[in-house]
């Protein structure tokens, strides 16, 4: 394989993450890492399927990284697809790890995202890489009885011929639009200049090139001549911004995309698909930065209709995203009115029955069969590059807020039938229910020897002398107020408020009639 230079995808693709890092953020990533799924029941080609473009490749690769059972499957799926493409270095990136799996001698997975493709891409231009999936593999077909018939080729051997071949089409294809653009500009028509920004910004997306797709789709803004062009010049940079992860460069562009003004003026009908596709970037955002209420009600306010862009996330995602986060975060009022009760989101859970149930089961307070339902769906979720960091703490959420609510009617409860209706040991669930007392989530009190909690009795009586307080101080307040403003009318005293755009005079005119007299008493304030 001739050693090929690495394009700038590789070389800067960490750069637009480490903008909005947090100081935690190496710890975070070691976890990340850390995750190991061992039995996932998804169809890998349905889940594949449901995706299109760069996204498509960042989900196959993270299933690669994360799912041993599925790496091989993955990577070739991977493989596949991404011949629809020009992005040549990524191709040698799947070969090689490809290659390092059928060798049994796999090293241990690269990072997530793109630092995943910079950290291999360093090695994917040696020189032994090219023979090695047809060598390596040779064996391994022949301990499982999958030898292939003389003269029949691999599907998924190094094709060198074919990256020769994309690279001087990828080349040509750049000079040409290069060349469109500069004629473009010497003509200076604004809308011809803003399609070429586009069409180079698709060529370098294809090509993998995320910062000069991100570079091209910006400048486009200069030469937008409607509210249509900024709204659809923003959702580019959304798109690019979500492919490399910078979260805040979402949000931003988010709120431009609002205030366009036309997108703000018109109706939520004739926005829908523009309007569903914000609110699904937010809630993405929202959820990467652990602000999970804000995500949820993000999500809910999706459009099951109008909810169709695969080059971003799919209608499940939507679901499986907006109901974990509101499981987490919303009280039983809000979950009955802004999911079970919501006429939109019920389509988006009818595609995952299994959530649905979840919901169901969560407000009818059957949290045993909650609890064990979400264990099953556990193994999908760590699958999915998204909301897999976040589980763990989603998961946690959803059992304190089912343990406080299974406590908030009660004086005492026997902690041994809790333990049955949370699938705990008492143990266990004494060392939980501790961390919430502590936390100040739940008021009660544990008698560790009797393994009963007690509620903490409340002195209704000093409670009704505060409350008695407070309501007087504020009769009081409002009673000076009356008293104020009947002697100001009493004595004819009112306020004029002076025009702040006639100079450095921000004051206010007191007028103050003197009885009959025709003569009125200014007062400067």
């Amino acid at each position: 394989m001739p050693v090929l230079p690495i394009p700038p995808l590789m070389q800067n693709a960490v750069e637009p993450m480490q903008v909005d890092a947090p100081p935690n953020e190496d710890n975070e990533n070691n976890e990340e890492q850390q995750i190991v799924v061992e039995n996932p029941s998804i169809d890998l080609e349905v889940y594949a399927n449901q995706y299109s473009g760069i996204v498509r490749l960042h989900r196959l690769i993270y299933v690669a990284d994360v799912c041993p059972v599925l790496a091989v499957e993955a990577l070739k799926m991977a493989i596949t697809y991404v011949q629809s493409t020009y992005n040549v270095n990524l191709y040698q990136v799947l070969h090689k790890r490809l290659a390092d799996l059928n060798a049994g001698n796999a090293p241990a997975p690269p990072a997530v995202g793109d630092q995943q493709v910079a950290a291999a891409a360093a090695v994917a231009g040696a020189p032994a890489a090219a023979p090695l999936p047809d060598i390596a593999a040779q064996p391994v077909a022949q301990a499982q009885g999958q030898v292939q018939p003389a003269g029949e080729k691999d599907a998924f051997a190094y094709d060198a011929v074919w990256v020769d071949t994309k690279m001087k089409k990828a080349a040509l294809k750049l000079e040409k639009l290069d060349s469109d653009l500069k004629n473009y500009k010497s003509n200076s028509i604004k809308e011809s200049i803003r399609r070429g920004h586009d069409d180079l910004a698709d060529h370098y997306l294809s090509c993998g090139d995320l910062t000069n797709a991100l570079k091209c789709y910006s400048r486009a803004r200069d030469y937008c001549t409607s509210g249509k062009h900024v709204v659809n010049m923003c959702l580019n940079v959304i798109k690019v911004s979500i492919y490399l992860q910078n979260w805040a460069h979402v949000m931003s562009y988010i709120s431009k995309a609002e205030s366009t003004p036309d997108f703000a003026e018109g109706s939520k009908e004739a926005n829908a698909q523009v309007h569903t596709r914000l609110e699904c970037a937010a809630g993405l955002a929202e959820l990467q930065q652990k602000k999970y209420k804000v995500a949820a009600k993000h999500f809910l306010n999706a459009n099951f209709d109008h909810c169709d862009f695969p080059e971003m996330i799919s209608t499940s995602n939507v679901a499986v995203y907006g109901g974990l986060c509101a499981l987490a975060t919303f009280d039983r009022p809000e979950l009955k009115r802004l999911v079970i009760a919501s006429t939109s989101f019920k389509l988006f859970l009818e595609l995952e029955p299994q959530l649905r149930d979840i919901i169901f089961k969560f407000y009818e307070s059957k949290y045993a069969s909650c609890l064990t339902l979400l264990d099953e769906i556990r193994d999908n979720l760590l699958v999915d590059m998204y909301i897999a960091p976040h589980v763990t703490a989603l998961y946690t959420k959803i059992r304190n807020r089912a343990l406080i609510q299974y406590f908030s009617p009660y004086m005492s409860a026997d902690m041994h039938k809790m333990a049955m209706a949370f699938n705990s040991s008492v143990g266990d669930l004494e060392n939980e229910v501790m961390q919430l007392i502590l936390d100040g989530q739940i008021q009660a009190r544990i008698d560790s020897h009797n393994k009963i909690l007690y509620a903490k009795e409340a002195d209704q009586r000093n409670s009704t002398f505060e409350r008695a307080l407070i309501m007087g101080k504020q009769y009081q307040r409002h009673a000076r107020m009356l008293i104020l403003r009947a002697a100001m009318l009493k004595s004819h005293i009112h306020v004029k408020s002076i025009s702040r755009e006639g100079g450095s005079n921000h004051g206010a005119e007191l007028c103050v009639s003197a009885g009959s007299s025709t003569t009125a008493q200014l007062a400067r304030i």
